[in-house]
């Protein structure tokens, strides 16, 4: 059978990533330590379709815990949110340099495509819109996001060592915001906690005047994009983004989360967070032309979809 890693494959999108490998034909290891991950959160699958390995990837791996070939790795592990690596700074900058270059060293010994979950992060607060792979960014080295920002840039920049240097075969897909079920209820980011506040009757919280953008992509669409980027040839130093290019302010996205949750829209305002982006969408034109890809779940079909699980998981 074939076989794929996955570190922080018990998080959010790495556990729906797990699904559609395991749909796939694929056998699948995780490696997490569940720092923001949940092994209940892969629990449907047979330990015949996952083996669960619970390690921290920041320390190098026990060859004798790999299975003698694996195809594909997928590095996915990352604290994602700025609760959680704020919370966890240190542990985010590990992961994403020592972390990356454990994961390297896997695929390097098994001779397997690998795909470096990044972020647009990467692009810090950007002076143009949309972003395109081209823009190196504005980011602050030394404020309160760079061990996320920064190390995940780290990440990029040691990932293209190895392409250099070991002719490996890596691709790295910065990520905008993904959302969808198994997203965790407290962990900070505007759709969780526009959600949660809607089910409960709560003002949702706009920090800043609510007119900076995001751009949304449903999880599966997301997962689409780390599979073909996994499986397609001929995409050995790439980078390209993933997300959807329809950009909304944040007052635009509170609206339509009180409008499909059934509640009339209540805003609290607070203050801007230092180095929060004033703007973000992608420029996806590589991931059309290089992945064949582009998101296909609406935002109100995907709203709907993680308004129902969040509304079941809180038993509101």
């Amino acid at each position: 059978m074939r076989t794929a890693l996955v570190t922080g494959g018990a998080g959010f999108i790495g556990s729906h990533l797990t699904d559609r490998l395991v749909r796939e034909g694929y056998h699948v290891v995780i490696v997490d330590n569940l720092a923001t991950g949940s092994w209940s959160n892969v629990a449907h699958h047979s330990r015949e379709a996952v083996t669960r390995i619970d390690w921290d990837i920041i320390k190098p791996m026990d060859w004798a815990d790999l299975p003698e070939s694996i195809e594909l790795v997928a590095h996915l592990a990352s604290p994602a949110s700025p609760v959680h690596y704020r919370r966890l700074a240190l542990e985010t900058l590990w992961v994403n340099s020592k972390g990356t270059g454990n994961a390297l060293d896997i695929a390097r010994h098994f001779g397997a495509r690998f795909v470096l979950g990044s972020t647009s992060e990467t692009y810090g607060d950007p002076e143009l819109t949309p972003q395109k792979e081209s823009y190196w960014g504005n980011v602050n080295p030394i404020g309160p996001r760079a061990c996320y920002d920064e190390s995940k840039r780290f990440g990029e920049a040691l990932t293209m060592e190895y392409i250099r240097q070991y002719d490996l075969d890596a691709v790295i897909l910065r990520f905008f915001n993904c959302y969808g079920p198994r997203m965790q209820s407290e962990d900070g980011r505007v759709v969780p906690n526009f959600i949660m506040q809607a089910l409960r009757g709560e003002a949702l919280t706009v920090y800043g005047n609510g007119l900076q953008t995001r751009s949304f992509c449903y999880v599966s669409d997301e997962v689409d994009a780390i599979y073909r980027a996994l499986t397609l040839t001929g995409l050995k130093g790439q980078v390209i983004n993933v997300g959807n290019p329809e950009e909304r302010t944040i007052l635009d996205f509170a609206e339509q989360v009180a409008r499909i949750s059934g509640v009339a829209l209540q805003v609290a305002e607070l203050p801007l967070p230092v180095d929060d982006p004033t703007n973000r969408c992608p420029d996806i034109q590589k991931a059309r032309t290089l992945l064949g890809w582009e998101p296909k779940v609406s935002l109100q079909e995907g709203l709907e979809a993680t308004i129902e699980y969040f509304r079941a998981f809180a038993r509101l």
